[in-house]
């Protein structure tokens, strides 16, 4: 069988070399080559996949920790504004307290100086009494002329005297 393959008219020996060849690279490419260039190609695109895939994950927690700290920080206004109001309570009462206290310390006062004032009347009115009695008894001295009395009577007199004013003239 004669076959005409045209002007190239090839060797069967060099055609059989040439397949071989062919089949040879091509399994090689096939075993070697590509599966190399598959995996270079999958860790790029892993590489670039994964790292959209990470900032991706990283924006979510970025989110999800801002949304903690807003709540926290919402938490925490809410808790200051709770303390400003228990601090603003405790500070009426405090000067409700310190208020009330003064009131108290003033009364105290008022009644020990009243009280003060009454022994110092009755102090001044004692020795007023005992004066007035001098002063009377010397006069009375002296108008007449002579010593008037002892003791005794100076005093039972100028007592009467005082015993027999009304009491609103005291």
């Amino acid at each position: 069988m004669d076959l005409e393959l045209g002007p190239l008219k090839p060797e069967p020996a060099e055609l059989l070399v040439g397949l071989a060849c062919f089949f040879f690279v091509l399994w090689l490419l096939g075993r070697v080559v590509l599966p190399r260039a598959e995996r270079v190609f999958a860790e790029r695109r892993d590489a670039t996949e994964g790292r959209l895939e990470r900032a991706a994950a990283i924006v979510a927690e970025a989110e999800r920790t801002l949304d903690e700290y807003r709540q926290e920080l919402a938490a925490a206004r809410h808790e200051a504004a709770r303390i400003r109001q228990q601090a603003a309570e405790e500070g009426a009462a405090a000067v409700a307290a310190a208020r009330e206290e003064g009131l108290r310390e003033r009364d105290l006062l008022l009644a020990e100086a009243d009280a003060r004032l009454a022994v110092d009347r009755a102090f001044a009115e004692a020795a007023l009494r005992e004066d007035i009695g001098q002063l009377a008894t010397e006069l009375a001295g002296r108008l007449v002329g002579e010593s008037v009395a002892a003791v005794a009577a100076e005093r039972r007199t100028a007592e009467r005297f005082f015993d027999e004013l009304p009491a609103a003239e005291r």
